[in-house]
């Protein structure tokens, strides 16, 4: 990109200059509005990802990877102190892709000030020269179209300014971004697709934005057709006077959208406060958004489909949420006895007991819990690989999103560190089979890499979004099977009519009805899972391996065993209990 859009301004209008360099009380300032901008937008960050599968999201890792840094840097008293906390807390603090080249930026403006009072407009220039050139280091295959390509345009384009004051340069900063933000859809056809603008990238808009806001004071507009803020649902007090944490005790949130006659949510309110707490329903017009926390999750539908049309439910377990948010980032176990003893140590990125058990008797020193939706930080796997006995440690993060975050390890620890890159639970347990403890490190990382890469694997899991896919339009809710990684199989979700079952409650009873509904979304997870192990099972395999999860069915898991041994007779199946959240079930084949 050479030079600035001819529509650029010099200056935002009506911006006046209250802080004439960056130093450290205006860095202080620009990192925790960043974090604000980061914490209102989070929501539209998330929504603005493509892929529909459950995952650690844009807008959540930047925002927790700034929370490390704000938290570090709040402190720094001299310019010494503040690089310090920033560099440090901003790559310790790192989680996912975004969070990681989020990182790379941080620590880039950090270097740029080490040595100096502040930052002039040369200065900042210099710096987010320097974060283009480490965000694309940091990356193994770079790809147009992301916060990578803002990043770098905006770079090239405010170093062509060669002179100007900061406010002038931190303008131009963020309307090139905002433009190359906008371009994002044209480089990445994924992005244009699903109709939206790079997530990442829009993160990054508003670390310019904080920035020109604590020089100028004024807040530049963010544009509403690429970011929308998620709605801010009030908080309901309790008749009783009680804690509002005494609604934890129900195990399920439910949520839905909901259209209606008028007057439908109010009194959906009056039928949801005889099964369950933490109700809100706001809206009014015929929409309402509705939320309950509750044990009994078909009364709280049917209340719903009494009173209109629900849509968009989404129901989350809140036991095993917030199990996993207790052992979040945590060394859960005691390694085996001769695992303590291995010359060559191992930790690995895990989910479900089973999961995190069959870890364990593979000879793991370390476990981290983490992988969809958990993405651990870099601190997270640098305690665990600190803890390990070993004093070199091959590392498995199991997810994508947890590979850049384990490629940052070999320079924080005086351990010897080898990551070999697994993308899921069944590359790290294909990877074990090949783990000699006590041989050369780089022999047994290079052989547990192509004992991982030999395995086809397989992940079925629910659609959290709609999309489309080159294997077809996905519908939130629907049955998704993954093949190393890859959509291949798409199964609707049984949902009917609201008339429908108002009549099927009508002519079997509400018992039955349930029943009957139960059945049909029996029979859509059982088709998804047989066309997923089909995909799966080549004629040449000899070995599967089904973990079954949180959620899992029984009668699911023998139908698909069924037409394994009818339909591949030659193949041996083993089943074990995974436990792994979001993901049903796993299938290994070799």
């Amino acid at each position: 990109m050479a030079g600035l859009p001819t529509n650029c301004p010099r200056i935002l209008p009506g911006t006046v200059a209250i802080n004439p360099e960056l130093g450290v009380p205006a860095v202080k300032g620009a990192l925790r509005r960043y974090l604000g901008l980061l914490r209102e937008q989070q929501g539209a960050l998330n929504r603005l990802n493509v892929y529909p599968v459950p995952d650690g999201d844009t807008g959540s890792n930047m925002a927790a990877t700034m929370e490390a840094v704000v938290e570090r840097s709040h402190k720094a008293s001299d310019m010494g102190q503040l690089v310090e906390a920033i560099s440090h807390g901003s790559l310790m603090g790192a989680q996912g892709n975004s969070g990681i080249i989020l990182s790379q930026v941080l620590r880039a403006i950090a270097a740029t000030l080490d040595g100096r009072e502040g930052l002039d407009a040369g200065g900042f220039s210099e710096a987010i020269g320097r974060a283009a050139e480490a965000a694309y280091e940091a990356v193994g295959r770079p790809v147009e179209g992301t916060i990578l390509t803002v990043l770098r345009e905006t770079a090239e384009a405010i170093a062509d300014l060669h002179a100007g004051d900061l406010p002038e340069t931190l303008a131009a900063a963020y309307r090139v971004a905002e433009e190359s933000l906008r371009r994002t859809p044209d480089l990445l056809p994924v992005l244009a697709e699903a109709g939206v603008v790079d997530a990442g990238g829009a993160g990054l808009l508003l670390l310019f934005a904080a920035l020109l806001e604590e020089v100028t004071g004024a807040a530049p507009p963010l544009p509403a057709d690429l970011l929308s803020a998620e709605a801010d649902l009030p908080r309901r007090e309790r008749s009783d006077g009680k804690r509002e944490a005494s609604v934890a005790y129900l195990r399920y949130e439910v949520m839905f959208l909901l259209d209606g006659a008028d007057g439908a949510g109010d009194r959906l309110k009056a039928a949801w406060a005889g099964v369950g707490d933490s109700i809100v329903v706001v809206g009014g017009e015929g929409a309402w958004n509705c939320h309950i926390h509750t044990d009994d999750i078909g009364p709280a539908i049917e209340a719903g489909i009494a009173e209109g049309r629900p849509h968009r439910i989404r129901i989350t377990d809140l036991a095993e949420q917030a199990a996993a948010d207790e052992i979040h980032g945590r060394p859960l176990f005691e390694p085996l006895p001769d695992a303590r003893k291995a010359k060559v140590g191992v930790v690995a990125v895990a989910a479900g007991a089973g999961i995190i058990e069959m870890f364990r008797q593979y000879g793991v020193q370390g476990v981290v819990v983490g992988g969809q939706t958990i993405n651990p930080s870099v601190g997270d796997l640098l305690a665990a690989v600190e803890a390990a006995p070993a004093k070199t440690v091959i590392v498995l993060p199991n997810n994508k999103n947890v590979v850049p975050a384990a490629e940052q390890l070999d320079p924080l620890t005086r351990k010897t560190i080898h990551v070999v890159p697994t993308r899921s639970i069944l590359q790290g347990i294909a990877a074990l089979i090949a783990y000699e403890p006590h041989s050369d490190a780089g022999v047994t990382a290079g052989a547990m890499g192509r004992a991982a890469a030999a395995l086809t694997s397989g992940e079925m899991t629910r659609a959290v979004r709609d999309a489309r896919t080159p294997a077809g339009t996905i519908s939130e809710g629907d049955w998704l099977g993954l093949v190393d990684g890859t959509v291949e199989v798409i199964v609707p979700a049984h949902r009917g009519t609201v008339w429908g079952r108002r009549i099927e409650g009508w002519l079997f009873g509400k018992r039955r009805m349930r029943a009957r509904v139960d059945a049909r979304a029996e029979k859509a997870e059982r088709k998804a899972l047989i066309a997923l192990m089909e995909a799966v099972v080549g004629p040449g395999h000899e070995i599967v391996t089904l973990f079954t999860g949180s959620g899992a069915r029984p009668a699911v898991t023998e139908a698909a065993a069924a037409w394994l041994a009818e339909q591949r007779p030659d193949v041996t199946l083993h089943v074990a209990a995974g436990g792994q959240p979001l993901y049903p079930y796993l299938i290994g084949s070799e």
